[in-house]
């Protein structure tokens, strides 16, 4: 490496929110003039942008520190940081700093914007840079994040949450809801395309609610000002709380080709009781609903959810209603997750924990029949063509690879670069998500 450059690296952890963070924190290197590198051992700075949703996030990033202990005493004036949602947790700021003594900056969610300043602050002086913003800050505007996604981009609309889902962490670390005004989020979608991004996801723990006790525009309306903007792209979002999914989203999606028919509505559980038990605020019932409102407006829409398995109290009949719920709606992929408990959540209290080895059979049971309905929906697309965006080039099978609006990722051979670019692609075979074909 080239001794008078400094660098980076960053550690990230969790959802696209996380990635979209640690693109923040990458731009926020840049300014102080850091440059990236691909591990840490080059490092002059490594900062873990941490996610506490599930346990086994949370134990990777501690085995993660734990490595740079030799690092670190070989490399005194390397810094290393740790932010995001673990330290934002009660206390565990003060945990973290007494099991790595070696952790030069330790910062939450709150006030990650300030990160360039405790960079600063360690750089003057030897004690360590502890400060945890214990109340959620303004929403911060004029950053200037280094993407890392092209052709996608990332925008957040909205940051915390205002749900308290009973299993759910995230209102805790991440304060709750506020929204960006919607000129701001245009402004940035305008820039986003004029600078060549093809595909802009909005981000937020709920979009549905985007701008609710404000004066602003709603989130139906927002998505209809971005995809007026002047050129080729695509647009999603995520994430959508099904009881705030309206017929007025519907038919904004239904309003637009740019607007992705690809809706990621999470129901975690099929069981009513269940429901209730996790705070979600709507039955199975009231699911079914709104995908049958969802369906009537976008006839070929691809839905995908999230669902959660051992819940304290689920019982095998709780379990079958999942079943039978995901079989009904027929979701295009999901993600499955054995439920994790979360100190500081009201589900971390609850009694009848789940055995751990009834959670994993049920998981098992789950995987295999969402596994079989993704190869149902990924077989129909064998002799037919389909737009795929291209994201990037996978060196190991030597192939181009990216999704088409329903989210499906195709491979495919190019005698050129076309990354960035939408391509026709003609399905000769499909295995599981993927999809195998060639250019016409």
């Amino acid at each position: 490496m080239e001794s008078n450059k400094k660098f980076y690296h960053i550690v990230t952890y969790g959802c696209q929110m996380n990635v979209h963070d640690s693109e923040r924190i990458a731009g926020m290197l840049a300014e102080l003039g850091y440059v990236s590198c691909d591990d840490m051992e080059g490092a002059d700075i490594v900062v873990f942008n941490t996610c506490c949703i599930r346990e086994n996030a949370e134990n990777h990033a501690y085995g993660n520190i734990g490595m740079l202990k030799k690092l670190k005493a070989a490399r005194r004036d390397m810094i290393i940081a740790v932010g995001g949602c673990m330290p934002q947790q009660i206390g565990k700021a003060d945990i973290l700093h007494k099991k790595f003594p070696y952790v030069d900056i330790i910062f939450g969610t709150h006030n990650l914007g300030k990160l360039k300043e405790f960079v600063l602050q360690k750089q003057s002086r030897k004690k360590a840079v502890i400060e945890i913003q214990p109340a959620e800050g303004a929403v911060t505007e004029g950053e200037h994040p280094l993407r890392t996604s092209y052709p996608n981009a990332w925008i957040n609309i909205t940051y915390g949450c205002n749900n308290f889902c009973s299993y759910c962490i995230v209102p805790y670390v991440r304060g709750r809801e506020r929204s960006r005004r919607s000129e701001n989020v245009i402004k940035e979608a305008q820039s986003l395309i004029g600078e060549g991004y093809r595909e802009l996801t909005l981000l937020g723990q709920n979009v549905n609610s985007y701008a609710n006790g404000t004066d602003d525009i709603r989130f139906p309306r927002l998505l209809e000002k971005i995809a007026a903007i002047d050129g080729k792209f695509r647009l999603r979002f995520m994430t959508s709380h099904p009881k705030d999914f309206s017929e007025e989203l519907a038919k904004a999606i239904a309003s637009d080709p740019k607007i992705c028919r690809c809706v990621h509505l999470p129901v975690q559980s099929g069981s009513d009781r269940i429901l209730r038990a996790m705070n979600r605020k709507y039955t199975s019932a009231d699911y079914l609903k709104k995908i049958e409102i969802l369906k009537k407006h976008v006839p070929y829409c691809a839905v995908t959810t999230d669902l959660i398995v051992g819940f304290p109290g689920e019982t095998d009949e709780d379990f079958k209603d999942t079943l039978r719920l995901v079989k009904e709606v027929g979701f295009s992929s999901a993600f499955t997750f054995v439920y994790s408990k979360r100190e500081g959540t009201v589900a971390a209290n609850m009694p009848c924990q789940i055995p751990e080895e009834v959670s994993k059979e049920r998981i098992m049971q789950l995987v295999e029949l969402v596994n079989s309905l993704t190869r149902e929906h990924s077989a129909k697309y064998v002799g037919t063509t389909c737009e795929i965006l291209c994201e990037g080039y996978d060196e190991k099978r030597g192939l181009f690879l990216g999704r088409d609006e329903f989210g499906r990722m195709g491979y495919f051979n190019s005698d050129k670069n076309v990354i960035g670019e939408f391509v026709q692609l003609r399905v000769k075979e499909a295995n599981g998500v993927s999809l195998m074909g060639e250019l016409v």
